[in-house]
């Protein structure tokens, strides 16, 4: 009973919309219905600005590093990651907001983060030099969960101090995560090959005035 009432939680912590409430309580908007009408991170930078977007990703993140320590906070003999997973499902189907949420990036980074923090300096270093090199978030993520997944087969055997040991559920739930966020950036892949895919002001291959 205990596991399954910490997953609710777990759960509800990802269904915070937090795009959705920084925009409505500090800036009277709701977020979904401008820019590309997504309650995430990136939408939230380009909308309301560096200040909520910076808010908005750390509370993504927070809700799925939370969400993965429930278990250690009450002394389960239960994987952290199964939880870490109820959190970014809570965030890509939010009961708060009619189950309609986000791409789960940065809640899966937070899941990371509570699982191990040094693997999650691993992948933030990897999603930090892809996106200046590609200059696109959604390439960016893209790209980062191929190499992340990737990373938990090699890791262990060839830089265990980053990741000491082979996890199959780590595996099983980056390569997951990766198909879905393929899939949710379905539309994003449409305008990359269109070449009207959004760019940061930074990077590589930034566009030019």
């Amino acid at each position: 009973m205990k596991i399954a009432a910490l997953l609710l939680i777990a759960y509800l912590l990802g269904s915070i919309p937090s795009g959705v409430w920084v925009g409505k309580i500090f800036f009277d908007k709701d977020i979904r219905q401008f820019g590309s009408n997504s309650m995430g991170t990136t939408n939230t930078f380009r909308v309301l600005g560096k200040k909520a977007g910076i808010a908005v990703l750390l509370m993504d993140i927070l809700k799925g590093t939370l969400a993965t320590c429930l278990p250690m906070i009450f002394n389960l003999p239960v994987n952290p990651l199964i939880f870490g997973v109820a959190a970014v499902l809570g965030h890509t189907f939010p009961i708060f907001a009619n189950f309609k949420g986000g791409k789960a990036v940065a809640t899966s980074a937070g899941m990371i983060l509570g699982y191990s923090p040094l693997f999650f300096v691993y992948s933030a270093t990897i999603f930090v030099v892809t996106l200046f090199i590609s200059s696109m978030v959604s390439v960016t993520s893209m790209v980062s969960a191929v190499l992340i997944t990737l990373s938990t087969i090699i890791l262990p055997f060839v830089w265990p101090a980053v990741l000491p040991q082979f996890d199959w559920l780590l595996t099983t739930i980056a390569a997951a995560l990766t198909v879905f966020i393929f899939i949710r950036h379905k539309a994003n892949i449409g305008r990359i090959k269109n070449g009207t895919e959004n760019r940061v002001p930074f990077g590589l291959n930034k566009k030019k005035d």
